[in-house]
């Protein structure tokens, strides 16, 4: 494709549409008018505006084109990224440390203001999809197409070594962007709500790989809210700690872990919905603090939904020190084998201590419903016996049922509910 810098005079002409988080406009920023076919085999000439590198002053993206992400996009020094409602963002694929992401940095933030009846849109430059639609032409089984969205603040998490910031999975070491942690449990990295992330999951390397969501020391002054994670390689939703609170999310078709929740994240994830597809590994992943300081997660309302095809797809994975509840939650169309798993001996110590709660669980399909609890905890992976056994323990909060878990009602907007597998 041929790339033409925009011209000082075009960027004073179309000026209008840069508005500012806090106002303050003035800076230029490098964009390229780009003739793309969209992704949808048309080569008419649309032009799409494609960001790249730095975003280093308020700016806003608009309705009404096509944004595109061509490699790491980072939002930094202290920038509000705004995204209006009905905005699509594609994003080019790259590789490894080249993967296309939308970064926003420690101190920035991201005021994404999707609606219900116009949700914000990340996806793929192979996806179809146009101005005004929310259904593209890729599916649930398109993954790893570009990256993700990443989001990194100032709030506490417990960390190897008790330091107070680490460096993000899904970004190279060398880019100083990607540190998250510090000691402002009320940071704010703005507003997430009402968007769609699609077909990302691009691994930056062995182990390295970037989720749909990550959120790494996010605080409680951060929005996240109906947001909805498709087909993506990795984990659907992944906490790095912090203390944001989240509700109405929907994770699809994961590759890995649904809601993955790590480093003693000390935040409430409400009315959320896990459906998983025919590759997915566990629903929830939940691990513990990796140093001193302890934190409680809680889940409250939760909708599972198992398939049939993949050959794993547990309910959930409780390991290393987890802490926390999990309350209210409805569990379907899993596999007769798939369970709900107690790890090793420290988080074995913490559910016999209080530290790790359930509540309210309600099952269909598995009779008695109880016996997906399994601690594995005294079969050679500890030395911690339960008595009696977690499965016992579990007939105080377990039932079977067809109903429960969380207001699907309010997931209308998603492409898993327009696809029919919500």
């Amino acid at each position: 494709m041929k790339k033409a810098i925009l011209s000082i005079l075009f960027i004073g002409l179309v000026g209008s549409i840069f508005t500012a988080c806090s106002g303050d406009d003035d800076a230029p920023i490098v964009i390229t008018e780009t003739p793309t076919d969209g992704g949808n085999g048309d080569d008419g000439g649309d032009e799409n505006f494609v960001l790249s590198g730095q975003i280093t002053e308020d700016r806003t993206l608009t309705s009404d084109q096509i944004w595109t992400l061509d490699g790491r996009v980072t939002v930094t020094n202290g920038a509000c990224l705004t995204i209006e409602a009905g905005t699509i963002i594609k994003a080019l694929g790259g590789q490894e440390a080249n993967a296309s992401v939308l970064i926003v940095a420690r101190g920035a933030s991201i005021k994404a203001l999707g609606t219900a009846a116009q949700p914000i849109i990340m996806t793929s430059t192979a996806d179809g999809i146009q101005p005004g639609e929310t259904v593209g032409t890729l599916t649930e089984n398109d993954r790893g197409l570009w990256g993700g969205l990443i989001v990194l603040g100032n709030a506490p998490s417990s960390l190897d070594g008790d330091v107070t910031e680490q460096q993000i999975e899904g970004i190279p070491a060398n880019d100083p962007n990607g540190l998250y942690g510090g000691n402002d449990a009320a940071d704010n990295s703005g507003t997430i709500t009402y968007v769609s992330i699609r077909h990302g999951g691009t691994d930056i390397g062995e182990g390295n790989e970037i989720n749909g969501l990550t959120l790494g020391g996010v605080g409680t002054g951060t929005t996240i809210d109906h947001v909805e994670v498709v087909a993506n390689v990795d984990d659907g939703v992944e906490f790095f700690g912090g203390t944001v609170n989240a509700s109405n999310l929907v994770v699809w078709a994961q590759g890995d872990d649904g809601i993955d929740i790590d480093q003693a994240y000390s935040g409430t994830v409400s009315n959320s919905v896990v459906i998983a597809g025919n590759v997915s590994d566990h629903a929830l992943e939940i691990d513990g603090p990796e140093g001193s300081a302890n934190g409680g997660f809680t889940l409250d309302g939760i909708t599972l939904i198992g398939d049939q095809d993949t050959s794993r797809g547990e309910y959930a994975d409780y390991r290393d020190g987890a802490q926390g509840a999990t309350n209210n939650v409805f569990a379907t169309n899993f596999q007769a084998d798939k369970d709900v798993e107690l790890d090793n001996n420290g988080v074995a110590q913490n559910f016999l201590d209080g530290a790790l709660t359930f509540s309210n669980w309600t099952v269909e399909g598995i009779s008695p419903a109880n016996s997906i609890f399994d601690e594995k905890t005294g079969d050679g992976e500890s030395d911690i016996i339960l008595n009696p056994t977690f499965t016992e323990r579990a007939a105080m909060w377990t039932t079977s049922g067809t109903s429960g878990g969380a207001d699907t009602t309010v997931f209308g907007w998603t492409f898993a509910s327009a696809s029919g597998s919500l």
